[in-house]
């Protein structure tokens, strides 16, 4: 594609704070696929984040059509199986106070979007194990990073580069959904993808235009004030 025709899409006339505002996590896409000029574009908007001395640490494989099935059948497998693979660790029982109240916050929130009840395990469960086929989105985008020292600061720079993405999406009139839960199988989607097990991986993100009549697009989750989490220093 030649690149003057990708600096030539037009974004939205959203300005950055209503871009910033109207972005949220989508939980049901229709299954349009999004044209290869659009694609470029977002990518060409997150390649813009910002990272730990320009490393740019980002390899990022975008998987649709018929490989993209391939891989939700083998997640799918796998978490049936029990069979996890994560380059990081993660549990939810990990976080406490306020924190905690947020994840419980959320968790109510969407299964009630989807008249779940509490009680109700296999209905809630159907639902979590959405994020493996995708919440029916046509693309995903897993940006693999490299392992230096820690992993915290290019942890940082994947996470911004994510951010990025996402705006450049909502800016497109895209929606998409970061799914950390799709880490837990990194070892599984560098096999299916043919990744060298060098890079690692901490979230995918499925994207594509939004499904309006998906229970799961029907909430949004607010956010603290800064008057509860910001201090000033003078």
């Amino acid at each position: 594609m030649d690149r003057n025709m990708t600096e030539d899409i037009q974004h939205s006339n959203l300005t950055f704070k209503e871009v910033l505002r109207s972005r949220k996590s989508c939980r049901g896409f229709l299954d349009t696929p999004v044209t290869e000029d659009i694609i470029t574009s977002v990518l060409d908007d997150a390649k813009l984040a910002p990272s730990n001395c320009n490393t740019q640490p980002w390899e990022t494989h975008i998987i649709s059509g018929n490989k993209l099935r391939e891989l939700s059948e083998a997640l799918v497998r796998e978490n049936k199986a029990g069979r996890f693979s994560p380059d990081f660790t993660f549990d939810v029982d990990d976080y406490h106070g306020q924190y905690k109240e947020r994840y419980f916050n959320l968790g109510q929130t969407m299964y009630e979007a989807f008249d779940i009840k509490r009680e109700d395990k296999e209905g809630r469960k159907e639902i979590s194990d959405r994020n493996y086929t995708f919440f029916n989105a046509p693309h995903v985008a897993i940006p693999f990073m490299p392992s230096f020292g820690d992993n915290v600061r290019v942890g940082g720079d994947i996470g911004m580069y994510g951010q990025t993405f996402l705006l450049s999406l909502t800016a497109h009139g895209l929606a998409g959904i970061p799914q950390t839960s799709l880490g837990f199988f990194a070892g599984t989607i560098r096999e299916i993808l043919n990744v060298p097990e060098e890079f690692k991986m901490l979230f995918g993100i499925s994207f594509g235009y939004a499904d309006p009549n998906s229970p799961g697009n029907s909430f949004k989750l607010g956010r603290e004030p800064i008057t509860s989490n910001i201090t000033f220093h003078q």
